[in-house]
């Protein structure tokens, strides 16, 4: 995507939502939503239009595990690292998938196809440990089943 087209994007997102009352997260979603991250050059945008800083823009944009400032792969696997999912060998979990993966969280595979990012809940505790591939979350994993779920996931996208 050419550069005019993210400021576009931007702009769109900014005068669409402008008026609301506490628009910096509904601009913030839709430039996520239409670009698929939000691009650091164009931070200080928001902020002048909504009269803040580049630190409190930057702030939330770096506070929401949602917003991120690098494209993302076509799929996201998130790998859950809370205390429960940890106690039931999230460890082992998260080492398999960065393995399977070859790249460390916040990276995306060579291929530009999966991006690995932390997750601090799932909410699927009683599950545990659990990850989430796209919008679907996965639980009582064991590293072998986590290695068929990326497998699978491959082998779609061939």
């Amino acid at each position: 995507m050419i550069a005019s087209t993210k400021h576009q994007a931007v702009l769109t997102a900014i005068n669409d939502n402008k008026e609301l009352e506490g628009a910096l997260l509904p601009i913030l979603h839709q430039i996520q939503h239409d670009l698929g991250h939000i691009p650091s050059e164009h931070v200080a945008d928001i902020a002048e239009a909504l009269n803040l800083s580049r630190a409190e823009v930057h702030g939330v944009v770096s506070f929401y595990h949602t917003f991120t400032t690098k494209p993302h792969g076509q799929h996201v696997i998130e790998v859950c690292r809370a205390e429960s999912c940890q106690a039931k060998g999230g460890r082992e979990i998260e080492a398999a998938v960065k393995e399977a993966l070859g790249v460390d969280y916040e990276q995306t595979t060579d291929d530009g196809q999966i991006t690995l990012e932390p997750v601090y809940c799932l909410g699927n505790c009683a599950c545990s440990p659990s990850i989430k591939i796209d919008s679907q979350i996965y639980g009582r994993l064991t590293t072998q089943s986590v290695e068929d779920l990326i497998q699978s996931l491959r082998s779609e996208q061939h």
